[in-house]
């Protein structure tokens, strides 16, 4: 009796018909920029510098981490993808830069094409929503290395600057302030924390009153978008620096665009708590430390701006509704 390639567990046909289920998703993201289709062995996209003087590309590469097991065990898929992209475009609008295509990465314990296109489905609205294009990816099935149900993802984002409005920190001074933004709850760091802590104690399907939510929805909550925000921002105020709260906190990230010789001093009493952090705060006894170096704890990005263009940035972001507030200044 012959072997075959689906005996050792990859299927060849069931990678076609995923590839058929996530075609028109893709596609709907596409723009003129886009000069192939889904299937070539390259991604081809021809982007329009003309209004650019000196164009430079801005990458990021990223993951969403352990949430994704939260995705699995609830059985819901359709909003993983948009954290992945949104996280990803975040990292590189703190930057200066637009967002231009988005490729992504997907390996499966076994393939399941429903699985995968909800994925995609969620791909592809947050592209949409930022304006850039789903271009292509890479679909592994890898039996033995990942459990049946388990899988994985990966995402590139590619966008661009003009090199004179790259924003980098280096005009960052003593007594500037930082400018805080309200995140949509963990985001997608810390979750390895979290899980051992709250599924100690509680189920995904637990109502928490304080929450006024299920465990698990309030777990998936998706990874928000601040390319709009950062936008408006940039067009109308002298934005000295951004920091996307990721792993490492607030202290962690917003240092990486802070001149050396300079310190941040957070006043930690500034903002209110969301209700999340509170609750994994408490159920695991967590120091007020461990939480800050781990999560974001309600603020998922940061604005640094002169004292001069504080209030300015604080209406700005009002107008937008956004929850903005001074939390701490430049020493």
């Amino acid at each position: 009796m012959t072997t075959k390639y689906e005996d050792a567990g990859v299927s060849i046909k069931t990678g076609d018909e995923t590839v058929e289920k996530i075609k028109s998703y893709a596609k709907s993201t596409f723009n003129k920029g886009v000069i192939t289709d889904i299937g070539s062995f390259g991604a081809f996209f021809q982007p329009d510098f003309g209004k650019y003087k000196e164009p430079v590309l801005v990458s990021s590469v990223d993951g969403v981490g352990t949430k994704l097991m939260l995705a699995s065990m609830l059985n819901k898929h359709d909003t993983i993808g948009q954290d992945l992209v949104n996280h990803c475009v975040n990292d590189i609008a703190v930057c200066g830069a637009e967002p231009l295509f988005f490729l992504d990465y997907m390996a499966f314990g076994k393939l399941n094409p429903e699985v995968a296109a909800e994925i995609i489905k969620g791909f592809s609205i947050a592209c949409k929503e930022n304006v850039c294009a789903l271009i292509g990816g890479e679909t592994a099935e890898m039996p033995g290395l990942y459990q049946p149900n388990d899988y994985d993802l990966a995402g590139t984002i590619v966008g661009v600057v003009e090199k004179s409005k790259i924003i980098n920190g280096e005009n960052i001074s003593k007594d500037d302030v930082l400018i805080g933004i309200s995140s949509t709850g963990l985001h997608t760091n810390g979750y390895s924390l979290a899980r051992k802590v709250l599924l100690n104690k509680f189920k995904l399907t637990d109502h928490i009153p304080s929450l006024n939510k299920s465990l698990g929805d309030e777990l998936l909550s998706i990874h928000r978008s601040y390319l709009k925000l950062i936008n408006l921002m940039k067009n109308k105020i002298d934005i000295k620096g951004i920091s996307h709260i990721t792993g490492g906190g607030i202290v962690g990230n917003t240092k990486r665009i802070v001149p050396e010789g300079l310190k941040i001093e957070i006043d930690w009493k500034s903002w209110n708590v969301q209700p999340i952090f509170k609750l994994i705060k408490e159920t695991g006894n967590i120091s007020d430390e461990e939480m800050r170096d781990v999560f974001n704890i309600g603020i998922g990005l940061i604005f640094i701006v002169s004292k001069e263009n504080e209030i300015k940035t604080l209406q700005l972001a009002k107008e937008m509704n956004e929850q903005a507030i001074t939390i701490g200044k430049i020493i």
